[in-house]
């Protein structure tokens, strides 16, 4: 079975957040035996070229009122510069029901704000860039009780991640996703995180 990964694009979209984690998901190169490489569909508010941080151009392949999501996928929100523009409503709310029937949803840096404002943080375990700030830039935020100062948090179905910690929230998403073994996840990220051969090695023992 093939898991479907919807992954939210839009311009000033922080490409680097989700590249370590489109690439594994992409490639499935590491993934347990007989599982295949998720599909990864790009989504978008509208079907027209978006530009992300670093300047790179996508066309999404479908817009988000084409995006018939399920039980079994998983929706990414990346960071970016604009959470805070109405134009992202649309995304939020999907996210919001993707909560409620049992889709993953994963999220980083300023996409944890956009949530955090739009209440879905409020009584779920998360992380985010700073606390402070997000009580600052977020009126309707409460849920300081639930924040988690972690690089990355994942309660239940919701994935949080702070901006700097790309790797770590690449372990959760594909730790949630199963797809890779706990030794070669632990190779892969120790390999990743340390620039240390001996993971590497570790790595390839562990998907031999």
């Amino acid at each position: 079975m093939t898991n479907t990964v919807y992954l939210y694009v839009f311009d000033t979209m922080s490409d680097w957040e989700i590249g370590y984690l489109t690439a594994e998901l992409n490639s499935g190169r590491y993934f347990k035996k007989g599982i295949a490489p998720s599909k990864i569909v790009t989504v978008g508010t509208e079907q027209a070229l978006v530009t992300t941080m670093g300047g790179l151009k996508i066309l999404p392949d479908i817009r988000l009122d084409e995006c018939s999501i399920e039980g079994a996928d998983t929706l990414i929100l990346p960071g970016g510069d604009t959470w805070t523009d109405s134009v992202h409503q649309p995304v939020l709310t999907m996210a919001d029901r993707c909560l409620k029937e049992g889709t993953l949803v994963a999220a980083i840096c300023g996409a944890t704000i956009a949530l955090a404002q739009s209440g879905l943080l409020n009584t779920r375990g998360h992380t985010s860039n700073d606390l402070d700030y997000l009580k600052m830039v977020c009126p309707a935020y409460t849920g300081e009780d639930y924040f988690k100062a972690e690089p990355a948090v994942t309660d239940g179905r919701l994935i949080t991640a702070s901006g700097v910690a790309p790797l770590e929230f690449s372990v959760h998403v594909l730790r949630e996703l199963d797809v890779l073994s706990p030794e070669a996840l632990e190779a892969w990220y120790g390999l990743n995180k340390t620039q240390e051969s001996n993971y590497f090695y570790e790595l390839m023992s562990a998907v031999q």
